[in-house]
């Protein structure tokens, strides 16, 4: 498969018959930043948009209970993946599954697996892939300090194990720091991963399928000022003003781009079929080390951000990534010819 994919399109007449709910927390909202989720709530707006200028025939909900019951569908756009309860990026296709009803992105044990920060790097270790220790101290489980992994630095990371834009997370230089933040992290109802903190950079794969085949766009880096200051949800949101603006560029290193796509590709595998995700590594430029980080399926698809500027790099416009998407879930689900 090449690595410079051409956009797939919709036949009108399946843009017609195909009757597509999308489901978003902020699909009705209009537009603006929200109050608590911030620029969130415009990427919903914008997908939103972008549809509809697919001239796709829509229904909207911004809530689960559209699924409680079957509804008169043909498939499901699931951007409804903060649900405010943890695993709640499952709900949506189990939902879809109990009504065999086909929607985009990964089944929901796959959806799961990739949330799960602790069971996808299980799945990158067993791919092979470069992966710092780490433990996840579970809710309800023990928590010791023989647990803790190594950190060479004398710093820990301490986050939620199934979270996005970085919610919740510490860093701890010793056991009872590292031991509080877990407490805390329990307490809101998660279990907590504790790794090494890693310096360097944060490297981005971003993954489409094409012919059930994972495809790779042009990998993006953040080139941050300084990368030992810990990158906040409410920063990755614009919630907080006069915070560091992490430039995001294409990485096209001779050395490590290679490599570090090499090993992208075989986490990819682990989790094929999933439509579209990114997979995150961490890059040290000092001592060459790589790590793998996590991985997001379904992750997000507003233009400001990762998975469209990649897409952007390849020549597609939202449009293009927002119908492609589409159009090879259609094919793979017998909604449209292959």
């Amino acid at each position: 498969m090449p690595d410079s994919p051409q956009p797939l399109r919709i036949p009108d007449d399946a843009k017609e018959r195909v009757r597509l709910l999308f489901m978003a927390k902020h699909v009705l909202w209009g537009g603006g930043m929200h109050p608590e989720d911030g620029n969130h709530a415009i990427y919903h707006h914008e997908v939103r948009t972008t549809l509809e200028s697919l001239g796709l025939n829509l229904r909207f909900a911004d809530t689960y209970k559209a699924l409680f019951e079957r509804p008169e569908v043909d498939f499901v756009f699931p951007l409804l993946n903060r649900g405010g309860f943890v695993n709640s990026e499952m709900l949506i296709p189990l939902l879809c599954n109990m009504h065999r009803i086909p929607y985009l992105g990964a089944m929901p044990f796959l959806r799961g697996m990739g949330d799960d920060k602790s069971v996808s790097k299980l799945a990158a270790a067993h791919a092979g892939v470069p992966t710092a220790p780490w433990f996840c101290y579970r809710r309800g489980g023990p928590v010791l300090e023989k647990d803790l992994p190594p950190a060479p630095g004398g710093r820990w990371v301490i986050k939620p194990n199934a979270s996005s834009a970085s919610w919740g997370i510490s860093d701890a230089s010793d056991w009872n720091g590292v031991a509080n933040a877990i407490a805390d992290i329990h307490g809101q109802g998660h279990d907590a991963i504790v790794e090494p903190y890693l310096d360097g950079y944060d490297i981005q794969c971003a993954f489409i399928t094409i012919r059930d085949e994972p495809v790779a766009l042009p990998m993006l880096w953040y080139e941050r000022e300084d990368t030992q200051k810990l990158w906040t949800y409410y920063e990755k949101r614009d919630l907080v003003q006069n915070t560091e603006k992490a430039a995001l560029k294409r990485f096209d290193h001779a050395e490590f781009a290679p490599r570090i796509e090499a090993m992208a590709r075989k986490v990819a595998q682990e989790f094929v079929p999933f439509d579209y995700g990114r997979i995150e590594f961490r890059l040290d430029l000092a001592t060459g080390d790589v790590n793998f980080i996590e991985i997001n399926l379904n992750c997000n698809l507003w233009s400001e951000k990762v998975m469209a500027k990649a897409a952007a790099q390849a020549g597609f416009s939202h449009g293009d990534l927002i119908e492609t998407l589409l159009a090879e879930s259609w094919r793979r689900n017998a909604l449209i010819a292959g």
